[in-house]
């Protein structure tokens, strides 16, 4: 048999609901049409069919023979899609949910509140994906990103906006100028060589500005890849680190670390991404939550 091409589906999907509700404007509602749209797509697939497929009966249309036979036809297919979508849409329900995030982040923030997430979400299953580098425009491998970042955003990111940025200067109290530090102002810093991250050169000179310290008469001192170490060597005594307040909150509250200086604003942001029109309830859930839990973790 010579495969001929389809009517159109839009036209079989006219036909189907009006065969099937008994009622053009009833197939109107559903298809979210009007009635003479309806009307159009059944002439036109009885002049691709080149036979009638309704006749008047009364003051109503019924099935010719003809109509009968792709009523069932295309009735017994539109139900088979509307099942196998409601299997998919049910399955993406149940599939984890890819989260990309920076490993600091991951180690620091997420992985300490994990329990309290899945109590809180039990029907939320989560997959981590730590990040060495800024995911790409497309979200490549990823459901969503939390990041920590300043807009302008990709146009083919949806963005859910959870908590400005606050970072300040962190130090162990076994500093070896913990004492003094602890009580001396902001320009104390300018004499002290500071360590920093290669992820976020910009974060001392962002804090600076927000201090009321000019950033360049500040020195860098021990440089460190990715901000986890940073705050590692901080813990350790090593020196005066810049950090986001959510990241070091426990380590404060354990008396690990010690802010002496407080926190300050940034223009860059905490935000959930995910793909532009690919709208996910799970994501939504989670922007939530993030929001309420960061909120807890930024403290003026």
């Amino acid at each position: 048999m010579t495969n001929r091409p389809l009517p159109p589906l839009n036209a079989l999907r006219a036909f189907e609901a009006m065969v099937r509700l008994g009622s053009a404007v009833r197939a109107a509602d559903e298809l979210h049409v009007t009635h003479g749209a309806i009307s159009r797509h059944l002439r036109t697939l009885e002049e691709s069919l080149g036979c009638a497929l309704l006749r008047r009966e009364g003051r109503g249309l019924v099935p010719t023979a003809a109509g009968q036979r792709l009523a069932e036809a295309s009735g017994d297919a539109f139900s088979l899609l509307r099942d196998a979508c409601a299997r998919l849409r049910q399955d993406g329900a149940h599939a984890a949910l890819v989260l990309g995030c920076s490993a600091s982040v991951l180690a620091r923030w997420m992985i300490p509140r994990l329990s309290r997430l899945e109590a809180d979400l039990p029907a939320l299953r989560l997959h981590l994906s730590p990040q060495e580098t800024a995911p790409d425009a497309a979200l490549s491998g990823l459901d969503a990103a939390l990041l920590l970042a300043s807009p302008p955003w990709p146009a083919s990111w949806g963005v859910h906006r959870l908590a400005p940025e606050r970072i300040g200067p962190v130090l162990s109290p076994q500093h070896p100028g913990a004492a003094w530090l602890v009580d001396a102002p902001v320009a104390a810093l300018r004499e002290i060589p500071l360590l920093h991250t290669a992820s976020r050169p910009q974060a001392w000179a962002d804090w600076a500005q927000g201090a009321g310290l000019d950033p360049e008469t500040l020195c860098m001192g021990q440089g460190f890849a990715h901000l986890y170490y940073l705050l590692e060597a901080a813990a350790a005594g090593l020196g005066i680190a810049i950090a986001p307040e959510p990241l070091v909150r426990d380590d404060l509250a354990a008396g690990r670390l010690i802010a002496p200086w407080g926190f300050v604003e940034t223009d860059a942001q905490w935000v959930l991404c995910h793909r532009r029109g690919r709208e996910d309830p799970r994501v939504e859930a989670l922007a939530g939550w993030l929001r309420g839990a960061l909120a807890e973790t930024t403290r003026s």
